[in-house]
């Protein structure tokens, strides 16, 4: 059974929750609901759960104000929130749970197994991990991305990352240093985290750091050679945005 606390300012939100919980989700035990982050320390602190749903924005406080305040974190995290942008991608990056409000049933049963799966003891510093990323903004050249491998958690910075190649579900992340990370998901994740940026998708197989490109060979797609040599595809519907991002970076 996983005991858990709602931290939210709203009433209905908290309500809403706690009954979705108890109807659709039988191992989680609701010990507490919370609607401030004094509030929420009170209750960690006394009950000592497995995880808490924190809201990202409440009345003149975040979420992180919790997290950050706590001296540790023995329990993980499942972010809510109404903003699909706010925040989002440094959750993201840190390997962290998030359900977007409204609350979907059937997400919210994934969130919950994998926290059982989980309860890991990295928590804490994915958690430490979130607070720094929050720091560096929107810039995600800032950012550590945690990366779920066999051994556990590796912490990267993004910028050390010279290209990503699919592999079914998983994703070969090569970096600069001459060493692979083979990560349990799929290139799409990181293409929506890391495509903002420097990196690019030139291929349904290739996610390449823009700054790690050293030289376009011409072709009907063509292709390009990374600093480490190697020579990778580029897809003939990928080439004009390509041509493009690789002419105006920088």
């Amino acid at each position: 059974m996983l005991r858990s606390i709602i931290v939210d300012d709203e009433l209905k939100s908290r309500e809403s929750l706690k009954k979705m919980l108890t109807t659709f989700c039988e191992d989680v035990e609701v010990l507490d609901t919370c609607q401030s982050v004094a509030d929420a320390i009170k209750a960690v602190e006394q009950f000592k759960p497995d995880v808490v749903f924190l809201d990202v924005q409440m009345q003149g406080e975040t979420g992180f104000d919790l997290l950050s305040t706590l001296q540790d974190i023995n329990f993980e995290v499942i972010f809510t929130t109404a903003y699909s942008e706010y925040a989002l991608k440094a959750i993201k990056f840190s390997a962290i749970d998030y359900l977007l409000k409204p609350i979907d049933i059937e997400d919210l049963q994934k969130a919950v197994a994998k926290v059982e799966k989980r309860q890991s003891p990295d928590v804490t510093n994915r958690l430490k991990q979130l607070l720094q990323n929050l720091k560096g903004g929107n810039n995600t050249e800032n950012y550590k991305l945690a990366l779920p491998t066999a051994e556990g958690l590796t912490f990267i910075k993004t910028t050390d990352i010279l290209y990503c190649k699919a592999s079914g579900n998983y994703t070969e992340i090569f970096m600069g240093d001459g060493k692979k990370h083979l990560v349990s998901r799929p290139l799409k994740e990181y293409d929506d985290m890391l495509s903002d940026h420097t990196f690019f998708r030139i291929h349904h197989s290739y996610l390449i750091n823009l700054n790690g490109v050293k030289s376009y060979i011409r072709g009907e797609g063509g292709q390009v050679v990374m600093t480490d040599n190697a020579t990778l595809d580029v897809s003939r519907r990928k080439k004009e945005a390509f041509m493009e991002r690789i002419t105006n970076r920088g």
